[in-house]
């Protein structure tokens, strides 16, 4: 199979996450993957795109970049935003860690993304945005 890639811009709006989750998921029907290995995706995609809304952007207008790509077996899921970026990224993803000061977020989305996807890397810089990819392989 050659490489075939998907790339979406949504506006940083929460309505969008689920937009964001159903497309991939979409994307990667061709790979004739399994129920679960659909939902698993769909978790780390509705985590990483919910992550740039809420912290990256903070509610402010800003752009979510998704880029999926099929290769082989392999599927990578690149999110990513130019918001406020993480300057403690070994902290901010420890499993309950959050800085919502409201109570409403749980701090598990990386250890979702983490335990949902084969393999998970954070690049972050204060200021300048924050880009996640996530890999998982189809079809074991």
């Amino acid at each position: 199979m050659e490489k075939e890639t998907l790339r979406i811009e949504l506006e940083s709006l929460s309505k969008n996450e689920e937009f964001a989750r159903v497309a991939v998921a979409m994307f990667m029907s061709r790979m004739d993957p399994t129920i679960e290995e659909i939902d698993d995706v769909k978790t780390a995609v509705s985590e990483a795109v919910t992550n740039g809304i809420i912290h990256g952007y903070q509610g402010k207008e800003g752009i979510i970049y998704i880029e999926v790509t099929i290769e082989d077996r392999e599927l990578t899921v690149v999110v990513k935003d130019s918001g406020t970026g993480i300057p403690d990224i070994k902290k901010a993803m420890e499993p309950m860690y959050t800085t919502d000061a409201t109570g409403e977020r749980s701090g598990m989305g990386f250890s979702f993304m983490e335990a949902f996807m084969d393999q998970v890397e954070v690049w972050s810089v204060p200021g300048v945005g924050t880009r996640v990819t996530m890999k998982k392989q189809i079809g074991r």
